[in-house]
């Protein structure tokens, strides 16, 4: 029997009751097929019959804490683009920046800080970086950090060495792909690039469950990317994470999500400027 779509299965509901209590992902009966087909190449490296055979060894069994981690990790990989939903880059580069630039008037060398709060694989994080480093060409002059977190270990390996397949440039203007990465004539990385290294100083990962309830980042944070990653919450998780999330932006900074999400943001002291961009006031 396959326990992802029987209905009233304990080891079904209690998987899902265990991954949203992780993750804050609510796993509805629409994802279902996703969810097996995930999950199938660890029922084959255990040589288990089925699906409700591995979630009881993995809910019941023990020494299963990184087979968890690996779920996990399968449950929330989403791979992202370059420049997605551009209109938020144009926001950050003609607005957000010489805003908070000129809100640091007098200081000698600002710093903007930027943090991709679900940076899956570093798209977002490298993105921002070159919209930031574009504006250092421009002749701007400051210095910026842009953080990516996520709670997928992989992915944010992945994101560390900064490596991507050339054809995930194709968003990318043709000016910053030759400015920005670099490519290998070896064997070993055909069809493979590297963001350059002076980009890459400016870019960290860190891994952080935004079901935690505090958050190890600076609290004057000019600018937090949360796209696309609400929409898997309950109400009251998202309610949570937003008001966390608000209280690492500095004043005057902004906090954008995606176009699905600018319904979720409800809350005291952030102002909405943009459908789906809010400025914390």
């Amino acid at each position: 029997m396959n326990v992802m779509s029987a209905s009233g299965s304990s080891y079904s509901d209690r998987f899902r009751v265990l991954i949203r209590s992780l993750t804050g992902i609510s796993l509805p009966q629409s994802k279902v097929v996703m969810i097996e087909q995930r999950l199938r190449r660890r029922v084959m490296a255990f040589d288990l019959p089925d699906t409700e055979a591995y979630l009881e060894q993995l809910l019941d069994g023990q020494g299963m804490e990184e087979e968890l981690r690996i779920v996990i990790d399968l449950i929330t990989t989403n791979t992202t683009s370059f420049f997605r939903e551009s209109e938020h880059f144009d926001f950050l580069a003609r607005e957000a920046l010489p805003q908070r630039l000129a809100a640091a008037k007098g200081t000698r060398r600002p710093r903007f800080k930027l943090w991709s709060a679900a940076a899956s694989e570093g798209a977002e994080a490298f993105t921002s970086a070159m919209v930031l480093a574009e504006a250092q060409r421009r002749g701007l002059q400051f210095d910026f950090a842009v953080l990516g977190t996520d709670i997928s270990q992989r992915m944010l390996e992945r994101g560390a060495e900064a490596v991507y397949a050339a054809d995930q440039l194709s968003t990318v203007p043709p000016d910053l792909v030759k400015r920005y990465f670099m490519s290998s004539r070896h064997p070993s990385v055909a069809g493979k690039v590297r963001v350059v290294p002076e980009l890459r100083r400016h870019v960290r990962f860190r891994h952080l469950n935004l079901m935690d309830e505090t958050y190890p980042v600076d609290r004057d944070v000019d600018l937090i990317f949360l796209r696309n990653i609400l929409i898997y919450f309950d109400q009251g998780d998202q309610e949570r994470v937003v008001q966390r999330l608000a209280s690492h932006v500095a004043t005057g900074g902004y906090l954008v999500v995606g176009h699905a999400e600018s319904m979720v943001v409800r809350l005291a002291g952030l102002k909405q400027i943009r459908p789906t961009i809010f400025q914390k006031v």
